[in-house]
Parts: structure tokens; sequence; C-alpha cells
């Protein structure tokens, strides 16, 4: 992902102003994703790569009928576990990354998903985006997960410009206060996702217009 062009620097009352408006008009800042536990949650996420919450939360409930376990996971397989997720695409690379990874879960966590990023981040498929997802949904870790609709609504509004996606995330960790660093995640991603969209944003809807350094508006 690249930057978009030059745009406003967001001073620290508008940033302020920003996070205030959007955690009024975001009232459940959370993961759109259905999950129940830590495991439901990175395989959840794991899914999610290159596709939506809607499409993982439509296959989901079936797998985790049947595998809600790292261990039974494993009994399912990787041809079936394949079979299942296929909806959602990538279906060989993904299941070959998540018996790999519940694998490792029982062999050097003791079953459970372990809770720090360096750990996480030795799983098969679980880059710095999919850690952070997890501190924060699972672990209520301050970490802010810089996806597509986080990086261009940070570049966008002049919040955390940045050329690339851990140049974005180390800005909004400097940025962004304290009170909002747990939620801002959300608050972003579903911004981007709902109002602040990559094609036709919506600047008559959005709650943050006044405080947005966007040169680009449409009115």
């Amino acid at each position: 992902m690249q930057s978009p062009p030059e745009k406003r620097i967001l001073s620290p009352l508008k940033i302020t102003r920003l996070y205030e408006n959007l955690a009024r008009n975001i009232s459940k800042a959370k993961s759109e994703l259905i999950y129940k536990n830590h495991f439901e949650l990175l395989i959840s996420v794991l899914l999610s790569a290159q596709s939506t919450d809607k499409t993982v939360n439509k296959v989901t409930p079936i797998l985790f009928s049947k595998c809600p376990t790292p261990d039974s996971m494993l009994i399912l397989g990787k041809s079936r576990l394949a079979t299942i997720i296929k909806p959602i695409g990538l279906a060989p690379a993904k299941s070959t990354n998540i018996i790999n990874t519940c694998q490792i879960i029982l062999e050097k966590h003791a079953g459970k998903v372990p809770g720090t990023r360096k750990d996480l981040e030795q799983l098969p498929g679980v880059g710095r985006k999919t850690a952070n997802v997890v501190l924060n949904e699972g672990f209520d870790e301050p970490t802010i997960a810089v996806d597509t609709h986080v990086f261009r609504v940070a570049n966008r509004t002049g919040l955390a410009p940045g050329k690339n996606v851990l140049a974005t995330e180390l800005k909004l960790l400097e940025v962004t206060p304290d009170k909002w660093l747990k939620n801002a995640h959300h608050y972003l991603l579903l911004h981007g996702r709902y109002i602040c969209t990559a094609k036709n944003f919506k600047c008559q809807k959005c709650v943050i217009e006044k405080e947005c350094g966007f040169l680009e508006k449409i009115h």
C-alpha cells in the first residue's frame, strides 16, 4: 500500500476531537468477526486475510461446531478443512497455516493461544497485523492493527501519514491519546469500511469532516 497525496497534518486538538466524534458515533468498538474464545478469534483472523468478515462469519459457525479446539482441528485434517473454508478463498494456503498453527499451539503452548507478539508471530500465517488484532481483541492490549481501511483513513485525514503500514502504525501509536488507544483500530477500521471508503467516500455523512485534513473532500 502506498500513501495518498500530501495533506494537512492534524493538530493534537483536532486528533482528540476526531476520536471523540468517532467514539460518539461508533457504539460497538469491536471486531465484526464472530468468535467465542481466543482460539476462534485467531482462526477467524487468519481466515479473514484477503476476504471479508461477513464471508468468514458464514463459514466459521460450521467450522467451529466441528473443530472447537486445536486438537479437533488436527483430527479434521487439512483436506477436509480446505473444503469447509473454500468459500472464503485461498483455502489451500489457509488450511495449511491453520493446521500447522494448531500443531504448534499444542506442542509449545499447552493448547492455548499465546498472548505475546513474539509467540504469535511465530505461528504460520500470523504477521504483525494479525498479532495486533489478537492482542487487542483477545488480550486487551492497546495495539493498533493497520489494515487497508485504517491505513487509508490515517493517511487521508492527516491523522497519521505514513509511507507504509508499519510507519502508519507507529505514528498512530505516537499521536493517539491514551484514552483512545485500545479502541482506535476499531474506530478507524469501521469508519474506513463504511464512510471513508476507497471510492465514492461519503464526506457528507462523515462525523469527522471538520477535523479531517483531506484536501479533496466531497461536499
